[in-house]
């Protein structure tokens, strides 16, 4: 199971260092995308961002507009963010949360924010692959009299789900006081 997890590409990300600091058209946007997450797709037929996509982001005030039919490098920022996030919360929930990295006020620059959280994420990333190991020992433990692959891909696939449902309600907890102050 381990060489699964370590398959996953979780450590997949557009570091600051390759966000050109010219601006893009969409297409170039895309295909930025496509290249660092293409193979996290877990099918073929997954789409990593699309033309759509990204005119939705836009419609909705997800990120400030851009100039000239180009993303800079803070646009780029903000779409990694919203990639980083959609599979967990709502579009709303997004917009709410990067609210201030948009903002005119700002108390850190873009760069600044997507720096700290880059390194938030390579801890994470540390943090989640010892948690996989310790609920696969118990998985294995609870269903150790239990001679069966299936019922403990089972029971680790709801722990897993248990525990990111967790996360997104902790997380949708503190988007509900974003939303307060």
């Amino acid at each position: 199971m381990d060489d699964k997890i370590k398959q996953l590409g979780l450590d997949k990300i557009i570091p600051l260092d390759d966000m050109p600091n010219i601006d893009l058209y969409m297409d170039q946007v895309i295909q930025l995308f496509e290249n660092t997450y293409g193979e996290t797709k877990r099918s073929e037929d997954e789409k990593i961002l699309t033309k759509t996509m990204i005119n939705n982001y836009a419609k909705g005030k997800v990120f400030f507009p851009i100039q000239n039919k180009k993303y800079s490098k803070e646009h780029l920022i903000l779409l990694s963010l919203i990639y980083q996030l959609k599979g967990a919360l709502s579009i709303n929930d997004i917009k709410l949360t990067l609210e201030g990295l948009n903002s005119q006020s700002k108390d850190m620059s873009i760069e600044d924010f997507y720096t700290s959280y880059l390194q938030l994420f390579e801890a994470s990333i540390e943090r989640f692959y010892e948690d996989f190991a310790q609920k696969t020992a118990d998985v294995k433990q609870v269903a150790n009299h239990k001679d069966s692959d299936y019922l403990e891909k089972a029971l680790l696939i709801t722990t897993l789900v248990s525990t990111s449902n967790f996360y997104r309600r902790a997380a949708e907890k503190l988007i509900d006081e974003l939303g307060e102050s």
